[in-house]
């Protein structure tokens, strides 16, 4: 793949979780009131002190319960109120209760297209993701983010043993250069051996990591961050920093635990087609090992804030909750 050249440095990019975003028990329903709060903290993570605070709506589609359009031609009169240091981000989401059941029931997964089950699954996927996609969009362009989304599949992803073989980024960096906000997703794709598979959202962000090198990483979930085994058990331990070698091995730096094995218990729902939270240390290590921290915190929270605005590039304050994973410093 050519070396990609951005007029700018990528500041940021955000995995929006799919357990975090949409309600993970109830099929295809989002969740509404993260999906709110969130969008407004990325746009308050990417405006400048010194930009106006005025939101400008970009969604004039009619919604259901929804009368009037978020805004005016007129509000669009002083570019300044544009002037927003939104170029820098992008966003990957994952499919929570979209998806994930379709690529499921129907194997996609696994691949084989030859079958019509999992042919009419690759489509029923689709479908949901990306019905999905253009909703998360939405919510953002109401908080006047120019969002453009960008499935992996019509974008020209596919795969080769479920590893990235292709990915045509150079879209994402003109989208990036023109000003707007790319809105990547898990898909379905082709794979060159399976016939098809399921590109998970952690993959994704790892790949455009590698070749776009922003300065931070984070992960948006429905937990505080990564714990010693799942959250649920009374007895877990939130880890708020995870060092990782050149040999892509991690340990634990804090807390210091006398019996910590670095093999962390992790758990995934039955019908999740892309690893969970395995799959999610696993990337986040490969992309530490860049030199680039990966902040894995609890969406729509005051934590989360912090880790999109930067605050903690340098240190990790004390009150800060959630998991930081980095590049070792010894």
């Amino acid at each position: 793949m050519e070396e990609l050249k951005l007029n700018q440095t990528i500041r940021c990019i955000v995995k929006l979780g799919g357990a975090a975003i949409t309600c993970k028990n109830e099929l295809e329903k989002i969740n509404e009131e993260n999906l709110e709060t969130v969008s407004f903290q990325l746009r308050q993570a990417m405006i400048s002190d010194s930009c106006s605070r005025k939101v400008i709506g970009m969604d004039w589609s009619k919604r259901a319960g929804v009368s009037d359009i978020s805004s005016s031609l007129s509000d669009f009169g002083d570019l300044g109120q544009l002037n927003v240091d939104l170029s820098r981000f992008i966003v990957v989401h994952g499919a929570g209760s979209f998806g994930h059941f379709q690529a499921s029931k129907s194997g996609v997964h696994r691949g084989g297209l030859e079958q019509p089950l999992v042919k009419a699954g690759f489509v029923a996927t689709r479908i949901s993701v990306t019905t999905l996609n253009l909703e998360i969009v939405r919510a953002l362009a109401r908080v006047g983010i120019p969002s453009i989304g960008m499935p992996p599949y019509a974008c020209g992803w596919s795969t080769s043993e479920r590893n990235v073989a292709s990915a045509d980024l150079s879209g994402v960096a003109k989208a990036i250069d023109s000003g707007f906000i790319p809105v990547l997703h898990g898909d379905a794709v082709l794979d060159d051996v399976l016939g098809c598979t399921i590109l998970s959202g952690d993959v994704i962000i790892r790949h455009l990591a590698e070749h776009l090198k922003p300065e931070y990483v984070v992960f948006l979930t429905d937990v505080l961050g990564v714990y010693d085994r799942p959250p649920t058990d009374e007895n877990a331990v939130l880890l708020r920093e995870i060092a990782v070698d050149e040999d892509e091995r991690w340990s634990v730096v804090k807390p210091t635990l006398q019996s910590m094995n670095t093999q962390v218990k992790t758990t995934a729902a039955a019908h999740d087609t892309t690893g969970g939270m395995e799959t999610k240390i696993s990337e986040a290590a490969m992309i530490a090992k860049l030199g680039i921290d990966v902040y894995i915190v609890k969406a729509a929270t005051g934590h989360s804030l912090r880790a999109l605005s930067g605050e903690l590039i340098r240190d990790i304050p004390e009150d800060w909750r959630g998991t930081v994973i980095r590049l070792s410093r010894e």
